[in-house]
């Protein structure tokens, strides 16, 4: 089981053993597809094989959940204080948290800045994005970001200021 957001106040009660990020995205294929079980409430689960030969289900808590971190943050106390051969078994966790210090967040937020500058005027086209949210900008194995999903985009004159547009972009953000 996955968690998206930092548990180190939980992690002494449930103790819990700690997953790097890379280990599972290792044991996923890359959080590939094909090892892809199905979708939850909290988002999307994963099969993957530790080195050990155990089969496990990764959870990844989506930021689009109908459900909040804290009902995810509940389901992974539960699930590790209760055993039963018939319940499943919480084997460890990740954290994100341990790997996007805040250098890294800043260098994220700082390349995104220059890829909006390069789109807004250093361009041979003058390009607004139009969509440009956290689940569209990938980061690569260095945590360098990669602005994605042009689908929204428009395209203006190098002199053009303004621009109308018949268009409205709604957006479901959780608060």
């Amino acid at each position: 089981m996955m968690v998206e957001n930092n548990v180190e106040d939980e992690k002494e009660e449930l103790e819990l053993p700690f997953f790097d990020l890379a280990t599972i995205s290792k044991v996923t294929n890359g959080f590939s597809i094909n090892n892809k079980l199905g979708e939850v409430g909290f988002g999307a689960v994963y099969l993957g094989t530790l080195a050990d030969g155990q089969e496990i289900a990764v959870k990844w808590l989506s930021q689009s959940s109908g459900q909040g971190f804290n009902d995810f943050k509940n389901e992974i106390i539960l699930i590790a204080k209760l055993q039963h051969r018939n319940l499943v078994k919480l084997v460890g966790y990740p954290s994100k948290a341990k790997i996007l210090d805040w250098s890294k967040r800043f260098n994220i937020n700082c390349g995104v800045a220059r890829g909006l500058m390069y789109l807004h005027q250093d361009s041979r086209l003058r390009i607004i994005h139009g969509d440009l949210k956290a689940s569209n900008v990938l980061l690569d194995h260095k945590f360098n970001p990669k602005i994605s999903d042009f689908g929204m985009a428009r395209t203006f004159g190098g002199d053009q200021i303004e621009g109308n547009t018949e268009r409205v972009i709604v957006s479901q953000h959780n608060l």
